[in-house]
């Protein structure tokens, strides 16, 4: 019986990696719109910025300042997206925690077999309510970067 719930406890891990992967998927798909906007429309207007910087009539000092300035949009958007994607792995992992500690709790009281299962229902369940949250995070920094749905 240990070898079947072993095989059992695999097929579950299994399904949920698959399961994360699709997160990623999802998130990278996503997120694409941000981060092309940050990656070349920020990134675009940052050098074409800096470029103007370069006036002999300026000094290294007034020179290095004038393409600080024009970082500060690229770099607060980076920031910021950073910022919530950490939030929403944190939650993402806070989540999954929970589900963990649950497993552990379950294997003390049910056999293993049927601890994995609840396992996989906990982590299958955390993850469509964190991907039902990228939509309303990916829309909140659209709409902080004044990008247009296209």
């Amino acid at each position: 019986m240990d070898h079947i719930a072993a095989a059992e406890e695999q097929i579950v891990s299994e399904r949920i990696r698959r399961k994360l992967d699709e997160v990623n998927t999802s998130a990278q798909s996503q997120l694409s719109p941000i981060q092309d906007h940050i990656n070349f429309t920020l990134q675009q207007a940052y050098f074409k910025c800096a470029y103007e910087c370069f006036d002999r009539r300026r000094n290294q000092e007034e020179i290095a300042n004038c393409v600080e300035h024009c970082s500060v949009p690229v770099v607060n958007a980076q920031q910021h997206f950073e910022g919530e994607m950490a939030k929403f792995q944190e939650r993402m992992s806070r989540s999954l925690m929970v589900c963990q500690d649950k497993f552990e709790a379950a294997k003390l009281h049910q056999n293993r077999v049927d601890a994995a299962k609840a396992m996989e229902s906990c982590v299958n369940h955390s993850i469509e309510d964190n991907l039902n949250a990228l939509p309303h995070i990916v829309q909140r920094m659209k709409t902080a970067f004044s990008i247009g749905d296209k």
